[in-house]
């Protein structure tokens, strides 16, 4: 069984660069306090670092 992170958006991607909002899309975050579990990864922890200040990882 693969690991999982759960990562939360806490931020708007308004006013943001083209590339953070992006990046929140790949996440499959599109609004403010959804919850989306995704596989544990290095490419899923750079994007996740990438907007660390639009998003949170619970449980963890």
């Amino acid at each position: 069984m693969a690991k999982t992170l759960k990562v939360r958006q806490t931020g708007s991607p308004i006013r943001r660069p083209k590339d953070q909002r992006a990046t929140l899309r790949g996440l499959g975050l599109d609004k403010i306090g959804r919850v989306r579990e995704l596989e544990d990864t290095p490419a899923v922890r750079g994007m996740v670092a990438k907007v660390a200040h639009l998003v949170e990882v619970v449980g963890e």
